[in-house]
């Protein structure tokens, strides 16, 4: 990973004034941003830079922190005084010969800094697909470039930090106290600085880029207004309460937490709290080795990530559900609706897709209520609560489409395309739609297990252990469960895991009574394992659900790829004395 970067006077000066400022840049701000992310100084010669990576994200990291100092220095400094920085960032195979590295990689991070505007960075397609959702920038892409002594065009993608950054001066110029900006009757989240307990002043970058990351994938979310971090680091190192942060910032939820090490143990620690009442909604520590920092990291975000969402979403639909009706506010509908998805029965069905309607009807631009519609579809098609249920999946596709039109970077626009394909035979564009909307959101729980569901499908047994169990661990007691550990259980019982598949059905069945399918491999692995009167309660239960055999490998083989795993269920299900 190689980043070339320029900077220099945005106009001609006097030659010391500019020597002086330019130095005291490079001494004060571009060198400890350096160590603090981790690059090598491969060469620093006049007003350029070149510098090596390990990691493509601490790389884009870095260079956001240069432009938002050089922006900061430029807000003190009479305007034919300021400098402007351009940036390149090419993620290659490179050659290294002693202390300096050679090769097209390097080239091309030059070129691209040679294309970068003032105050902004060009990366290649390369460092895109690294950084996609990590970062909380938009990435504009530019298309392919023909870029001198180049033999290919290569596609560029620009962030422009500094462009926002202005915006946002603009926005508050002239203003004494600035009133905090209400985001959508205040529900917006501010994660802040998480503070370094452990006394070691060379791992804050540690703590910080957790901060980073937990911004970045909370605004990959597209549902909860995200505050830059621009913003939230202002409070880095002060002791405020959170009421007091939440009416400066115009926010109703606030993150906040601190890392600890010691020795070859890291502990980091999470709260999710309301800012009206100081009232925590969540407080999660997560201990772990040290082993690679960036790897941990990641890690450690995602799982924070996974535990904020549900129980952020779960309070904000309660608290939309328990307050007296709005007239004409289509997040007010949105909300009750989802309320009323998550009970997970027939009529909660009804009225949730009755909201979601009510929401389009105000806002047909709106593509939460347009992928939730979608869902909610297909979840009525899918459970028979729909009487027409290939009209329903098809509709429900439609809606998926347009969500995914309306935001191309909303997580659950994706899902809810995948989960429409996944019950219309387009098994390897279920797969693919689920794989986006965990690109876009890494710990997006339900993803992961309904990717899981169509590695089962597929056959790909231990690949859908895995993805499932991960999707369970981001999100252990999420109210989806039931509909979730199906997934493990039917991998479990493909591989003759029966036990475990019983287990997991059980489980499944006790979180929810009304959801027939971890109850099939309940049935189905008694019934291999020969425990016919064990099976006999969870089989009248079963039978309740589904109305015989042939119904139930009706359901089945609409997924299935291969006959002989439907087969091998309906063997267990029939051993049991399913007829």
């Amino acid at each position: 990973m190689v980043l070339f970067a320029s900077y220099n006077r945005v106009q001609p000066g006097d030659e010391a004034d500019s020597f002086t400022e330019l130095s005291l840049l490079r001494t004060e701000t571009i060198g400890p941003q350096i160590h603090k992310f981790g690059g090598r100084m491969i060469r620093w010669a006049g007003d350029e830079v070149l510098l090596k990576f390990e990691c493509v994200v601490a790389a884009v990291r870095c260079a956001i922190a240069f432009v938002e100092a050089v922006s900061r220095l430029n807000d003190s400094l009479p305007p034919d005084r300021r400098i402007a920085i351009c940036i390149g960032i090419n993620l290659t195979d490179i050659i290294v010969e002693g202390d300096e590295i050679f090769g097209d990689g390097v080239n091309i991070a030059s070129r691209l800094k040679a294309l970068a505007e003032p105050g902004t960075i060009c990366i290649s397609g390369a460092v895109h697909d690294r950084i996609v959702g990590k970062i909380d920038f938009d990435l504009i892409d530019l298309g392919p470039q023909d870029l001198k002594n180049i033999i290919r065009p290569i596609n560029v993608y620009r962030i422009d930090v500094d462009v926002a950054m202005r915006l946002v001066a603009a926005a508050s110029a002239g203003r004494g106290s600035p009133a905090p900006v209400r985001f959508d009757d205040g529900r917006a989240i501010a994660v802040l600085p998480f503070a370094n307990f452990g006394g070691d002043a060379d791992q804050e970058y540690f703590a910080d880029g957790i901060t980073e990351d937990i911004i970045s994938m909370l605004a990959g979310w597209r549902a909860f207004p995200v505050i830059a971090r621009n913003s939230t680091f202002n409070y880095k190192g002060n002791n405020v309460d959170v009421r007091q942060i939440g009416e400066e910032l115009g926010v109703r939820y606030v993150v906040e937490g601190s890392v600890r090490k010691s020795g070859h143990r890291v502990r980091v620690t999470a709260q999710l709290i309301l800012t009206d009442t100081g009232h925590h909604l969540m407080a999660e520590k997560y201990d772990r080795d040290l082993t690679d920092l960036f790897e941990l990291q990641d890690e450690i975000v995602t799982t924070i990530a996974g535990a904020i969402e549900p129980e952020l979403l779960k309070f904000e639909r309660e608290r939309i559900a328990e307050r007296p009706p709005r007239r004409r506010d289509a997040y007010d509908l949105y909300q009750r609706g989802m309320f009323h998805h998550y009970q997970q029965n027939k009529a909660d069905n009804i009225e949730a897709q009755a909201y979601f309607r009510r929401a389009l009807a105000l806002d047909p631009q709106y593509p939460q209520a347009t992928a939730a519609l979608s869902i909610s579809l297909s979840s009525a098609a899918m459970t028979g609560w729909a009487d027409d249920a290939d009209a329903r999946f098809e509709e429900a596709r439609d809606l998926a489409e347009r969500a995914v039109v309306l935001d191309p970077r909303y997580p659950n626009a994706h899902f809810a395309l995948g989960l429409a394909c996944m019950w219309t035979q387009r098994s390897q564009r279920a797969i693919a739609a689920f794989e986006v909307a965990i690109r876009f959101n890494p710990s997006f729980a339900a993803a992961h297990v309904l990717l899981a569901q169509m590695y089962l499908y597929a056959g790909r047994r231990e690949e859908a252990i895995r993805r499932a169990e991960k999707g369970i661990r981001l999100s252990p007691s999420d109210p989806r469960l039931f509909i979730w550990l199906p997934a493990l259980a039917g991998a479990h019982y493909q591989m003759r895991h029966y036990w475990e598949a019983v287990e997991a059905g059980r489980r499944s069945w006790s979180l929810n009574r009304n959801w027939p399918h971890g109850l099939r491999y309940v049935v189905a692995g008694l019934g291999q394992m020969g425990r016919i009167e064990d099976a006999r309660a969870a089989l009248a239960e079963l039978k309740l659900m589904d109305a015989n055999l042939e119904a139930s490998a009706r359901v089945l083989r609409r997924n299935w790829s291969d006959p002989a795993d439907v087969d091998h269920l309906l063997e267990g299900l029939s051993k049991a004395g399913f007829e």
